[in-house]
C-alpha cells in the first residue's frame, strides 16, 4: 500500500513538472494542435502525391506561413512612406489647427451639441486639446507599448506554433493513435461518439472563424476600393482580423464612412453605408452560421467570451484558441447532459394471458 501511494505521488510530481516545463508554450502547442487537426485532410491529400512525410509536413508549414504573410505583404507595400506621410500630416495639423466641426456632428442625438462645442474649442486653441489629453499621455503610451509587445509576442508565438506543427504533421498518425487509445480507455464505448463530436466542433469553429474573417476582409476591401479610400488593402486586413469578433468589420468601415462625410464625400459615404449594411453585414449572417453549422453551433455569447478571454489569456493566438476551447467544452457538456440521464426504455407490452384449454370428458 505504501509503495502504491509513493508511486502515485511520484507520478503526480512528474506530471506537475512536465506541465510547468511546457507552460510557456501552452498557447503555441494548442494552436499547433488545432491547426494540424483542422488541416489534416489537406495534409493527407498532399501525401497522395507521393511526397515523404517530412516533405509534406514542411509543405503544410510553408503554406500556412504564406497564407499569413501574403496578406501582410500586399497590405503593407509602402509602410515607411505611410509613416512619413502620417508624421507630416500630424505636424501640419498641429501647425494649422483643426478645421471647424462638420455640421452633421451637431445634429447627432444626445451628445451631438456637446461634441461639436468640444471640437470647436479645440479648433480655436490647440492648447485646450493638449491640456485635455495631457493626464492620459502616460496611459496612452503605456497601452501603446503593451499593444506592440502583445503583437510581437503573438508573432513569436505564431513562429513557435508553426515549428511545433511540423512535428505534429510528421507524427500525427502515431499521436492520434495514442489519443484514441486514451479516450477508449477512459470513456469506453462512448469514445467514438466523443471523438466525432470533438472533431466536428473543432473543424466547424475554426472554419467558421477563419472563413468568415477572410470573406469579411475581402468584402470590406472591395467596398473601400470602390469608394477610393486610401490604404484599402491595409484596412481590409484589419477588418478581416477584427471580423473574428461578431461585430468586428463595422469597426473599420463605419469610421471610414464618418470620415467621408466629414470631408464632403457624401455619395461615397452613402454607398459605403448601404454596401456595409447589405453586403458585408448581410453575408456575415450567412457565412458564419454556414461554416459553424458544419460542426457544432457556437452561440453568440460563447463566441465573444472566447475571443476576448482567449486574447487576454493566450495573447494574439488566443483569438482563435478561445472560441475553439469553449466550443469543445460546450459540445462535451451537451453530450454529457444527453448521456447522463438516458431515457428509460419503454416498458414491454404485457403478454396476453391465454385461458387454459378446456378439457372435455371423452
Amino acid at each position: 500500500m505504501a509503495e502504491r501511494i509513493l508511486m502515485v505521488a511520484l507520478l503526480g510530481i512528474l506530471l506537475v513538472g512536465c506541465l510547468y516545463v511546457l507552460s510557456p508554450f501552452f498557447s503555441a502547442i494548442l494552436w499547433a494542435a488545432i491547426l494540424v487537426f483542422a488541416s489534416w485532410p489537406v495534409y493527407q491529400r498532399v501525401r497522395r502525391f507521393g511526397l515523404p512525410a517530412w516533405l509534406a509536413a514542411l509543405a503544410m508549414v510553408l503554406l500556412a506561413t504564406v497564407l499569413v504573410l501574403l496578406p501582410l505583404a500586399v497590405a503593407l507595400p509602402g509602410g515607411g512612406k505611410d509613416v512619413m506621410h502620417l508624421r507630416l500630416a500630424i505636424q501640419t495639423a498641429l501647425q494649422n489647427g483643426l478645421p471647424a466641426a462638420p455640421p452633421w456632428l451637431a445634429r447627432l442625438p444626445i451628445a451631438g451639441t456637446l461634441l461639436s462645442d468640444l471640437w470647436n474649442s479645440w479648433a480655436d486653441d490647440m492648447n485646450v486639446m493638449v491640456a485635455f489629453f495631457r493626464p492620459y499621455f502616460g496611459t496612452i503610451i503605456e497601452e501603446g507599448l503593451r499593444l506592440l509587445l502583445g503583437i510581437a509576442n503573438g508573432i513569436v508565438g505564431f513562429g513557435v506554433a508553426l515549428f511545433i506543427s511540423f512535428f505534429f504533421y510528421l507524427h500525427g498518425e502515431v499521436m492520434g493513435g495514442w489519443l484514441v487509445a486514451a479516450l477508449e480507455r477512459v470513456f469506453g464505448s462512448q469514445a467514438a461518439r466523443l471523438r466525432t463530436v470533438i472533431g466536428k466542433t473543432v473543424r466547424g469553429t475554426v472554419y467558421g472563424i477563419l472563413g468568415n474573417a477572410v470573406v469579411q476582409g475581402l468584402l470590406v476591401f472591395c467596398g473601400l476600393w470602390l469608394t477610393a479610400v486610401p490604404r484599402a488593402p491595409l484596412l481590409g486586413l484589419i477588418a478581416g482580423f477584427l471580423a473574428t469578433l461578431p461585430i468586428g468589420a463595422p469597426l473599420v468601415w463605419v469610421p471610414v464612412l464618418l470620415w467621408q462625410l466629414g470631408i464632403g464625400e457624401t455619395g461615397h459615404a452613402v454607398f459605403l453605408g448601404l454596401y456595409g449594411l447589405i453586403v458585408v453585414a448581410g453575408l456575415d449572417h450567412v457565412i458564419r452560421p454556414y461554416f459553424i453549422a458544419r460542426g457544432a453551433q457556437l452561440p453568440f455569447l460563447p463566441t465573444v467570451l472566447g475571443v476576448l478571454g482567449g486574447a487576454i489569456g493566450f495573447g494574439l493566438l488566443g483569438v482563435f484558441l478561445g472560441p475553439v476551447l469553449l466550443g469543445v467544452g460546450l459540445s462535451l457538456l451537451k453530450e454529457f447532459a444527453k448521456g447522463g440521464k438516458p431515457c428509460p426504455d419503454p416498458a414491454p407490452a404485457p403478454r396476453p394471458v391465454h385461458a387454459p384449454p378446456r378439457v372435455t370428458a371423452g
